[in-house]
């Protein structure tokens, strides 16, 4: 599995850039780079989401957690018809259960995963659900507050 450091390297690389150049990208110490790349320092969720919205992958796959670059959460725009919402039917539990073998194919059965339609309807489905819900409403309402306040 790839790592977060030598996941930022590579993209860094393949964007021609010095570590320096890419910290002050990104409004970073100088030498900051240079640690996430070496693995000294790991870097903060604000940091984080600073290299993925600059290269344009997902934190996931900046994380070395996945293969797959696209941002995860695209598949979830536009889920939130317009007018009247649309309740799913609640769904059985999955009877089948995968099963990793620990080894490196973790990483694309993952992979492999994120990218069924099946489960990313599913995935769609349930966040949907829980969002719709009270507490999700409430859940809502406070990250919006939270953002407006800053």
């Amino acid at each position: 599995m790839v790592t977060m450091a030598q996941r930022i390297e590579a993209l860094r690389t393949q964007k021609a850039m010095s570590r320096p150049a890419l910290a002050a990208a990104l409004g970073l110490p100088r030498m900051s780079v240079e640690k996430f790349e070496t693995g000294r320092q790991t870097p903060t969720q604000d940091q984080q989401t600073k290299l993925a919205h600059y290269f344009g992958v997902s934190l996931s796959y900046l994380r070395g957690e996945t293969d797959d670059p696209t941002s995860m959460d695209s598949w979830l725009s536009g889920a939130v018809p317009d007018g009247e919402p649309v309740r799913p039917a609640p769904r059985p539990l999955a009877s089948k259960v995968i099963q990793s073998s620990g080894g490196k194919e973790d990483g694309a059965v993952f992979s492999t995963l994120l990218k069924s339609k099946s489960f990313q309807d599913m995935v769609r489905s349930t966040v949907l659900e829980v969002l719709r819900s009270p507490e999700g409403q409430a859940l809502l309402a406070k990250a919006v507050k939270k953002e407006l306040d800053r």
